[in-house]
């Protein structure tokens, strides 16, 4: 399988500017108190499409974290290797927002080299 290559044009956060509707958007998530609330906000906020997909995003990084392999975990969620392949991209070359959470909620892992067979 072919890997993804780190440059400015397959970075899409170069061409996303944070400004002050997102920022707003950001504190309006942080105030929230606990899963009832997320639910609550998110569903109001996002279709459930929205929801299920970055639910399903971050399945693939925890699956990922457990150093399960590319097709094991496509086989498992019943998606593409390239969908994998997609996410494992971001969690390798991202801003570090997935490792930042998988350190914070799950420490007893760590982010080693991801399995691609």
């Amino acid at each position: 399988m072919k890997k993804f290559e780190f440059n400015e044009k397959t970075d899409d956060m170069k061409k996303f500017e944070f400004n002050e509707k997102t920022d707003e958007l950001f504190r309006a998530i942080l105030s929230l108190k606990n899963i009832k609330e997320a639910k609550m906000f998110f569903r109001d906020l996002c279709t459930w499409e929205e929801i299920m997909e970055m639910a399903l995003r971050w399945e693939i990084v925890r699956l990922l974290n457990k150093n399960m392999t590319y097709r094991d975990i496509a086989e498992k969620l019943k998606v593409s290797t390239t969908t994998v392949s997609r996410v494992a991209f971001w969690l390798e070359n991202g801003r570090n927002g997935y490792k930042l959470l998988l350190n914070r909620l799950y420490s007893h892992h760590s982010f080693s080299s991801f399995k691609k067979s």
